[in-house]
């Protein structure tokens, strides 16, 4: 089965092979998520197997929402496919967009809902080998600090986060 997500053409919604929306840079559909504990944020770094920014630092997780399926409930459903991560809800925080070179002639050109969590301090984090390699809780601040002075080892769209969106996502004024 393909992976269908939303994406526009001419003008229109539509589902659309998720291979073929980065390989044309379609403008698409997404959600990012990010799990705090206070002022923490746990990050994972993606697993090499990915077919796209493999072995870099994303946030805690992002995706595509299935055709037809809400940002809400992606967002649930990818924490705990991704991280084992159940019995959180995030909420949205702010839509972005951005697009971004990913490498191997695919573009991000994302829609994206943002959202955001608070981790209970007994969260249990069991990532999946096939999406994450490791897992980091990170202060951030000190996150931002390292995008900037290593933002190669990041995904592009955490870098546009921290460099152009941190204060809308993690501020007490979202805009969503």
């Amino acid at each position: 089965m393909t992976d269908m997500i939303p994406a526009w053409v001419n003008g229109e919604l539509k589902p659309v092979e998720k291979l073929q929306v980065h390989q044309q840079g379609l403008r698409h559909k997404a959600v990012s998520v990010f799990v705090m504990n206070g002022t923490k944020v746990l990050i994972q770094q993606r697993a090499l197997s990915k077919y796209h920014t493999p072995g870099l630092w994303a946030n805690t997780c992002c995706t595509h929402p299935a055709w037809g399926e809400s940002s809400a409930d992606c967002a649930v459903r990818r924490l705990r496919e991704e991280l084992g991560i159940t019995g959180i809800y995030p909420a949205r925080r702010d839509a972005l967009e951005y697009r971004a070179d990913v490498g191997q002639g695919m573009v991000e050109h994302e829609v994206v809902d943002v959202f955001l969590a608070q981790a209970p301090a007994d969260l249990t984090v069991t990532p999946n080998p096939d999406e994450v390699m490791q897992v980091s809780w990170v202060d951030l601040y000190d996150l931002a600090a390292e995008v900037a002075r290593r933002p190669a080892g990041f995904t592009p769209w955490l870098r546009i986060y921290m460099e152009d969106y941190k204060d809308r996502i993690f501020g007490p004024d979202s805009r969503g």
